[in-house]
């Protein structure tokens, strides 16, 4: 992780976000104010489960992996965060420690934002606040979503949901394929490696898929979308 300052070739001098564009001038002031803006490398971490919140994170660029991290040592995926997305934003409104671990696929930039500071400008600019309740209830649709595929969904469903979901990312991201391990895929789908790795090679004996080195290509979109709605 490197802070990065004024003078830094990479550093961006204005938050242009769209949400942000709801803030006064004097709102944007103070957002700028308490913010870092910092450059995470692959591998970085950008939150650790169960360590103390203080800010939360604004990605500029770049991808982030969320997981949780079990006791067992064994971790689950939930999502793939992209630019323009927070991280950590649940922690506004809740308990003060990071309730899931986040790790950089890539490196990206992150504005590093007091969470005192948005938890201000919520109270005095609704429609800001509107906007931000909305995106803390997709994360947790999406949270229920994912924990209705672990407790109904056999192996093979939850692969094919797994892939399904990284495919819908390839027109914004055509490597990230490339950025995830076998281990990974098989984190997002709640299985072990093994299975995955054999669930995979079974779907391309099947004629599904394509697995091309690290890159897998989706070659019968709808019959992996059966076997993920049927789990």
């Amino acid at each position: 992780m490197k802070t990065i300052g004024l003078q830094d070739q990479d550093y961006i001098c204005d938050i242009s976000a769209p949400c942000f564009q709801m803030l006064s001038q004097q709102e944007l002031e103070i957002v700028r104010e308490s913010k870092t803006q910092v450059l995470f490398r692959r591998g970085d971490s950008l939150t650790k489960q169960g360590a103390f919140a203080s800010y939360i994170l604004f990605v500029i660029n770049g991808l982030c992996r969320q997981y949780i991290e079990g006791y067992d040592g064994k971790s689950y995926n939930l999502r793939v965060i992209q630019p323009g997305e927070f991280v950590g934003l649940s922690q506004v409104f809740t308990k003060n420690i990071y309730s899931y671990s986040t790790v950089a696929l890539t490196s990206c930039q992150a504005f590093l934002v007091e969470k005192e500071v948005i938890s201000r400008v919520i109270k005095s600019n609704g429609e800001f606040g509107l906007n931000i309740i909305k995106r803390y209830c997709e994360v947790n649709s999406n949270l229920f979503a994912k924990l209705s595929t672990v407790l109904y969904k056999q192996m093979n469903g939850r692969i094919a949901e797994s892939l399904l979901y990284l495919d819908s990312l390839k027109p914004s991201h055509p490597d990230i394929f490339h950025l995830l391990s076998r281990k990974d895929i098989a984190e997002f789908a709640g299985v072990s490696t093994e299975s995955a790795v054999k669930l995979l090679k079974n779907f391309e004996k099947d004629g599904l898929i394509s697995l091309n080195e690290k890159d897998i290509v989706i070659l019968k979109r709808d019959a992996l979308a059966e076997i993920s709605l049927k789990g």
